[in-house]
């Protein structure tokens, strides 16, 4: 229970946290929290709570004194409260001056006569000196017509008086419009005070009121703003402070002036008069923001600095509230706070004047003024303080945190109507453009203030905001990126060309159709996506670098509103790549692979002939073992990698979380990698977060890359070599198309003629190969080259097709399948006439589908295209390397680590979470790896009949 929930018989026990009933004749005191006696009553005794007794009043004595504790006669009648009371001008006195109570009260009249120009004092208790304006105006305590009465002041009636002014205040939020008890009162006394006698607080008060307003000015009525525009055009001649044109004599400084584009000269005309740093002696300075307070009457209260969190409403530790002002950190505070508590807190508006304190050539303290941006005022059609145009802006000076006092309707002891808060303060600093030295621009503060209706405080919150900025003009950053962009997207165009025109003349077909417009745009996605991928890596490491390492400061983090069109990139360049890697993945999955086996058969078998009863002789069988054994080696090679995906993601997540690589992305001048728990942590860059985490990607893939290919595949494990080896002494070549004329040859012809063999002889072999006792493993004699790029003529391409045409016919109508035969025994001839067919081509067999062996032209290498065109025979061309590896995960590498890192950066850019980006970011990995060995499993099983069974 509270003591509101009381009501008027029973008072609040705060022993036992509980109402409870008062006595006979008793109500509720005033504080809720003990009884007093009725009107009529007087108090006998009391000793708080009900301990209170009260007598009835005698009914010629039926006035109780003030104080309750003895009855009295009231010949000018009783209060509600059952009180003596007097006219106006006449005080109430109980007692003679020895203090003996008096049976009758006397209300005295105060004498305004000249020789003593008294009136009765607020409380109509005592005699007091009238105020000093009545004296000067009328010679008297009264202020007769015609001179005017206002806020308890009395003016003289005569020409050039400020107008009438209008005492609403107008909350445009909420559409409201009322009166203010607060204006009603002082408004148009504070005017004429300020006009005619110049008072110090009332121009104050009278400037307080213009800013309650939100400096508005309104062309139909006389509101605070217009009558303080009056007194500031009326009194020109007065002079001006400190040289400010727009700070007069007496008034306070509200506006820097209305013409046109004063507010870009303001903010951008004069350098802020010193230079700041990152590093050395003078790093980790703080800006020395210091604000001149006055209270809404217009009394000055103090100098105060704004650390110690005097703007900031949000509750913080000491450390974190002083950590705004520290230069070149960005600061960002927000939270909700409940609207009793502002009540509570702000029941009187504090109004700032704010500047910025610097030292001067001779070592004085200078303080520069900070204007301010109020985006609540609505000045004239010429001025909008929204948008980024300067041109349109109205800067002003003084600012409130809170206004709980000119909401309050007819009574100011009651709750206000409405409250204004500043919802939303931000400091900007902007440094001025191709400096050097650490050149900064004025200031700007900018507030933005939410009118609240008053319903139930208890429930009612507002979100609020507080922060400390630091920007540049990103123009020429965006003009040089978009040049970047345009030229790199225009090579992309012509690469794309070039391998659209390569895949046209792999696939045979000189024809421009549907199908090579899609190849385009396909292509055109993956070096797009590439593009996008070194213009945001780029920008990312240029900013990290030159924002964390400089000393003097030159530049300055883009916002986070600057940071879309970066963002924008990011998420292009991952939709594009993304695009890419799924047209791998099909290509991959697509190909045609056939496994040609050189083995003989060695002898000859006796078989029983099924159905006739007789034994006949005939050629051993070869073993299949060495088929599957190979196409099963295949089948683990398809998503091998150039690096360690787990130890990639793992490293990444090692360095960024564990080291401190992620602290390097705060929008703060620190490049430490370690932060104090105690100290403020500033908010991320989404630049900085990019360029972090992709540049530790890069460096360690690129150190992987390194390491694996210098030591690992050298001294330890090199699978796709072993690959090549193992084809070889398995006696099987690899004959693959990944385009409809091109593809790769692993030559792996056995040079002792056959591998089928037991242990002894095959370590025989082995030794004497390794002794050089036998010829070379190439296609050509005397040359070591196993693996070629094949450019098929379109007529060994067709008849390939034919015989693969049995293969994919199974799956066809039943009515094509050969009656004669099951399906296994059609698949094993067509297995064994595709064999025959290969190694017969292979072995120069048919001269109207020969082939030529030569080496690729230099520019054919770079280009990735092949300048002759196969129309008579096929050409085979030497690979230094091992190209096939195009077909498998190894030989895309770039794609694949590309695609990582974006799809790492996407999450992570939406998630603001690099644990939740690696986890993530592998499990894709896994996914698709898995996806990658399943598909590839079930097209290797249909494209070489080997028994998907046999592949595990």
């Amino acid at each position: 229970q509270r003591p509101a929930d009381c009501g008027a018989d029973r008072y609040f026990d705060s022993s036992r946290l509980a109402c409870a009933p008062c006595g006979a004749h008793q109500r509720q005191s005033a504080g809720g929290s003990s009884c007093v006696c009725e009107p009529g009553y007087r108090m006998v005794s009391s000793n708080g709570g009900f301990s209170v007794t009260c007598e009835k009043c005698p009914e010629n004595m039926s006035g109780v004194t003030q104080d309750g504790w003895n009855c009295i006669t009231c010949p000018k009648g009783l209060t509600s409260k059952g009180n003596c009371k007097c006219p106006n001008n006449e005080i109430l006195v109980e007692r003679s001056v020895d203090g003996v109570l008096l049976n009758e009260a006397l209300c005295i009249h105060c004498n305004g006569s000249e020789q003593s120009f008294s009136a009765s004092d607020a409380s109509g208790s005592r005699c007091v000196r009238c105020e000093k304006t009545f004296i000067q105006v009328s010679k008297s305590c009264d202020c007769n017509s015609p001179n005017i009465l206002t806020g308890g002041l009395c003016f003289l009636a005569r020409e050039g008086l400020p107008p009438k002014g209008v005492a609403a205040i107008r909350f445009a939020q909420l559409g409201i419009t009322l009166t203010s008890a607060w204006f009603l009162k002082n408004l148009q006394s504070s005017a004429f005070a300020c006009w005619l006698y110049s008072n110090l607080t009332a121009c104050q008060a009278l400037g307080n009121m213009c800013v309650m307003n939100m400096n508005s000015l309104s062309s139909s009525s006389t509101d605070a703003c217009s009558l303080f525009q009056y007194i500031f055009v009326s009194t020109a001649r007065v002079g001006i402070v400190h040289s400010i044109p727009y700070w007069r004599h007496n008034l306070p400084w509200l506006y820097y002036g209305d013409q046109p584009g004063l507010a870009s000269q303001v903010l951008e005309k004069n350098h802020f008069p010193t230079t700041f740093t990152f590093k050395g002696a003078d790093k980790g300075v703080k800006l020395k923001f210091i604000a001149a307070s006055f209270d809404a009457a217009g009394n000055f209260l103090k100098w105060q600095s704004l650390e110690g969190g005097i703007l900031q409403l949000c509750p913080d530790t000491q450390t974190k509230l002083n950590a705004a002002y520290a230069f070149g950190t960005t600061y960002q505070q927000s939270c909700k706070i409940s609207v009793s508590k502002i009540l509570l807190d702000f029941a009187n508006p504090v109004f700032y004047d704010l500047f910025l304190e610097y030292n001067g050539g001779n070592g004085q303290q200078h303080l520069w003024a900070v204007p301010v941006l109020n985006l609540n005022l609505q000045y004239n059609e010429k001025f909008v303080n929204q948008g980024s145009n300067m041109n349109n802006w109205l800067l002003t000076r003084r600012f409130f945190l809170v206004d709980a006092l000119s909401g309050k309707e007819n009574d100011l002891g009651k709750p206000p109507r409405v409250i204004r808060i500043a919802s939303k303060i931000t400091i900007s600093i902007r440094l001025v453009s191709h400096t050097q030295r650490g050149t900064i621009y004025p200031p700007l503060i900018t507030v933005a203030y939410t009118d609240v209706l008053i319903q139930n405080p208890e429930t009612q919150s507002v979100m609020v905001s507080f922060a400390v900025s630091y920007e540049m003009n990103q123009s020429e950053a965006q003009i040089q990126t978009d040049i970047a962009l345009g030229v790199l997207g225009g090579l992309a165009v012509l690469w794309s060309l070039l391998k659209t025109a390569g895949w046209k003349r792999r696939t045979g077909s000189s024809i421009i159709d549907l199908q090579t417009v899609f190849k385009f745009l396909l292509f055109y996605a993956g070096d797009l996506a590439n593009v996008f991928f070194i213009i945001t890596v780029g920008t990312g490491i240029y900013w990290l670098v030159f924002f964390k390492a400089q000393q003097f400061v030159s530049v300055l983090l883009p916002l986070p509103s600057q940071e879309e069109d970066f963002v924008t990139y990011i998420a292009c360049a991952f939709s594009l790549k993304a695009l890419q890697f799924l047209h791998l993945l099909v290509s991959q999955l697509t190909i045609d692979i056939f496994f040609i086996d050189w083995e003989r058969p060695k002898g000859k078998v006796l078989k029983a002939v099924e159905g006739e009863g007789v034994i006949k002789s005939a050629a051993a069988p070869v073993s299949i073992w060495r088929t599957y054994f190979i196409a099963n080696e295949w089948n683990e090679i398809q998503t091998v990698r150039k690096i360690n995906p787990l130890f990639q993601v793992l490293a990444v997540l090692f360095f960024l979380e564990v080291v401190g690589f992620s602290n390097l992305a705060l929008m703060d001048a620190s490049s430490s990698l370690t932060r104090s728990s105690e100290s403020y942590v500033a908010p991320w860059s989404r630049i900085l977060r990019f360029g972090v985490s992709a540049a530790l990607w890069v460096a360690i893939a690129i150190l992987q890359v390194i390491f694996f290919a210098v030591f690992y595949e050298r001294f330890v494990e090199d699978k796709i070599s072993q690959f090549v080896d193992l084809c070889c002494v398995s006696n099987i070549s690899v004959f693959l198309l990944s385009h409809n004329c091109f593809g790769h040859y692993i030559h792996g012809r056995s040079v002792h003629g056959h591998a089928d063999t037991n242990m002894e002889e095959m370590n025989m072999n082995l030794k004497r190969e390794a002794e050089n006792l036998c010829s070379q493993r190439g296609l050509l004699p005397n040359t070591d080259g196993q693996t070629f790029q094949i450019s098929i003529s379109r007529k060994m391409r067709l008849h390939y097709d034919w015989i693969h045409e049995t293969l994919t016919r199974k799956h066809g109508p039943a009515r094509l399948l050969d009656s004669s035969a099951n399906t296994f025994e059609q698949s094993t001839r067509a297995y064994n006439a595709m064999n025959k067919f290969l190694s017969s081509f292979i072995d120069h067999v048919h001269k109207e589908m020969d082939y030529i062996v030569k080496d690729k032209l230099l520019l054919e290498r770079i280009l990735g295209m092949e300048f002759m065109e196969p129309i008579e025979k096929s050409i085979f061309y030497n690979d230094e390397g091992h190209s096939f590896s195009d077909v498998l995960y190894y030989g895309n590498e770039t794609t694949l680590l590309i695609f990582d890192i974006l799809f790492f950066s996407v999450v992570d850019l939406a998630s603001q979470s690099f644990v939740l980006a690696t986890i993530l970011t592998y499990l894709q990995q896994e996914i698709f790896k898995f996806i990658r060995n399943t598909l590839g499993q079930k097209n290797l099983a249909s494209k070489t009949l080997v028994d998907q069974r046999f592949l595990i």
